[in-house]
């Protein structure tokens, strides 16, 4: 009888410690993380379209969007500007190289808003559908997408008066000519 007590003290010590360990070891359930959502501001106008010397430049679907936590408010993701950029080249006998672009925002005294210190300047990378990927022939244009760093200061009320893009490129000479050969054929 002793034996038969003893072996079922035994199974429920094992029985209880498997459980425990069972329960010790699962997971525990964790944080409920935090709902991000997007913050978009619009940029009025949202197209714009500008000429200076030989480039025509287009600017569509702008945005500035800042992803916060909902509820808390807190800034997950800064700010960032968003859209379309179509530069044109509208010279008639100059193809050019694109070489990039530096993306400025200008406050109402004319002067550049600084980025915060951990964040990078915007630059622009420029690309073309047509040959070279940094060239434009006459008449060709290249589509590229605007993903920039956006300094939390323009987004204060009246703090923005302009987005600047200060492109480099190089021009050179296009010419076509026509070789003509005059050729005939023995024997007919």
């Amino acid at each position: 009888m002793k034996t038969a007590i003893w072996f079922r003290a035994s199974v429920a010590v094992v029985t209880a410690g498997v459980a425990a360990m069972v329960v010790g070891c699962s997971p525990q359930p964790s944080a409920i993380a935090a709902v991000i959502k997007d913050k978009v501001y619009t940029v009025t106008p949202d197209a714009i379209t500008v000429k200076a010397g030989m480039v025509t430049g287009e600017v569509t679907e702008l945005r500035v969007t800042e992803r916060v936590e909902d509820g808390s408010g807190k800034i997950a993701y800064p700010a960032k500007l968003s859209g379309k950029l179509v530069l044109k080249n509208n010279s008639a006998n100059q193809t050019m190289r694109l070489v990039g672009g530096k993306i400025l925002y200008i406050d109402l005294q004319g002067k550049p808003i600084k980025l915060e210190d951990n964040r990078t300047e915007p630059t622009l990378k420029v690309s073309s559908p047509y040959g070279s990927p940094d060239r434009l022939d006459p008449g060709q244009d290249a589509t590229q997408v605007v993903d920039a760093e956006f300094p939390v200061e323009a987004l204060k009320a009246k703090k923005l008066k302009e987005i600047r893009l200060e492109l480099t490129y190089i021009p050179s000479p296009f010419k076509e000519e026509t070789l003509n050969f005059a050729v005939s054929i023995g024997g007919q």
